[in-house]
């Protein structure tokens, strides 16, 4: 996965995903959609947060687990707004 983030003037985080044809067809796109859907939903927000996000679905997202997904999710955004506050 590939993982894009902006500020907003918001105070909380939007997401959005993409998922192209190099996944597969309709079914697995869907399913990648719906488990980082979830992923997303327990991902709590930080304090002061107001980012956009976007999560583009790489094809080896298709095989992974839930876990595998969560987990480098879960990395990717917290270095993306790690690196997003860091920058002048």
């Amino acid at each position: 996965m590939v993982v894009r983030s902006v500020p907003n003037a918001l105070d909380h985080d939007r997401y959005g995903i993409s998922t192209g044809r190099r996944l597969g067809g309709a079914v697995q796109r869907n399913r990648v959609r719906r488990r980082i859907r979830e992923i997303l939903r327990h991902t709590p927000d930080e304090p002061g947060s107001g980012w956009d996000i976007l999560v583009v679905a790489r094809p080896d997202s298709v095989d992974a687990s839930f876990d595998e997904l969560r987990t480098a999710l879960e990395r990717l955004l917290s270095a993306a707004r790690g690196s997003v506050k860091s920058s002048p």
